[in-house]
């Protein structure tokens, strides 16, 4: 991940996206730099639209994504019904000691 990173620091500050660029930005953040990965990256990425591909990212990111009223709604429905669940067990033994107190 931190090669893309690195790939994504440099776009963002209008460098060109090669292997000396991208080693010195791992290095300089204290990487262990796989030259094979660098290349690999370097290859990948020419003729590529980082901006482009950025964009629909984010569209498609967002689209998938749920509201997040919708997950802490669900959440609290889930922790409601594991009290629900605790007390009715907790019941279920007092119960039961009383039957064999």
């Amino acid at each position: 991940m931190e090669y893309v990173y690195a790939a994504m620091i440099l776009h963002s500050v209008g460098k060109p996206i090669n292997e000396e660029n991208i080693t010195g930005i791992l290095k300089a953040a204290g990487v262990e730099v796989d030259e094979t990965r660098v290349k690999a990256l370097v290859s990948a990425l020419e003729g590529v639209d980082i901006d482009e591909a950025i964009k629909s990212h984010q569209m498609v990111a967002t689209a998938a994504a749920p509201a997040p009223s919708e997950e802490k709604k669900e959440e609290a429905k889930e922790e409601e019904e594991e009290k629900e669940e605790e007390v009715s067990e907790e019941e279920a033994l007092e119960g039961l000691g009383a039957l064999f107190g």
